[in-house]
């Protein structure tokens, strides 16, 4: 695909709204409107080894206006400008949970969604964890809870933990790390 051109029709605190004409591969000609975003991170917090039977995670409850409900979901966040994907995974586990990693390992990233957004989540499995304060900002309306792994995949079967970045990183490391 070629950008022609593209013109900004709203620059907002967190996201920027584009309205793009391209050329597509095919060679016709269109406009896409594009949700710029600066990406974000978001962490799997696991309080005991991964590597245990039924190991402790931490997962957030936290308030989604788009959504008029609460939503579980792994701590996450925007990258602030320059910032590098693992370290905004550090600062937001601690914002949102108090905790600091001693140790916080990439999984993979995610696109959230490419046909109008460029956002891209960052996600990564946190351990050695020391508990701490946490520092919310004024929008986040959350309760941290510590559920067992057992719990959080039984969560997903039954429709409770609909949150992609959340959904992804769980069953990530279900399928790759911890083999069920």
């Amino acid at each position: 695909m070629t950008l022609i051109s593209t013109s900004r029709v709203y620059t907002g605190r967190i996201i920027s709204l584009d309205v793009d004409t391209v050329e597509f591969p095919n060679g016709t000609v269109g406009e896409l409107e594009m949700i710029r975003h600066p990406g974000a991170s978001a962490v799997l917090p696991f309080l005991d080894p991964p590597s245990d039977p039924d190991p402790r995670v931490l997962l957030i409850k936290q308030y989604r206006h788009a959504t008029g409900d609460y939503l579980w979901e792994i701590p996450a966040g925007r990258r602030d400008a320059d910032e590098s994907p693992e370290t905004t995974a550090h600062r937001e586990l601690r914002e949102e949970t108090g905790y600091r990693a001693g140790e916080m390992r990439p999984l993979t990233s995610i696109w959230t969604t490419p046909g109008f957004t460029d956002e891209v989540i960052h996600l990564f499995l946190a351990t050695d964890l020391t508990a701490g304060a946490d520092a919310l900002e004024a929008d986040e309306v959350l309760a941290v809870h510590t559920l067992r792994w057992s719990a959080a995949l039984e969560m997903i079967r039954a429709g409770t933990i609909t949150d992609t970045k959340s959904l992804n990183a769980i069953l990530y490391v279900a399928a790759f790390l911890r083999e069920g």
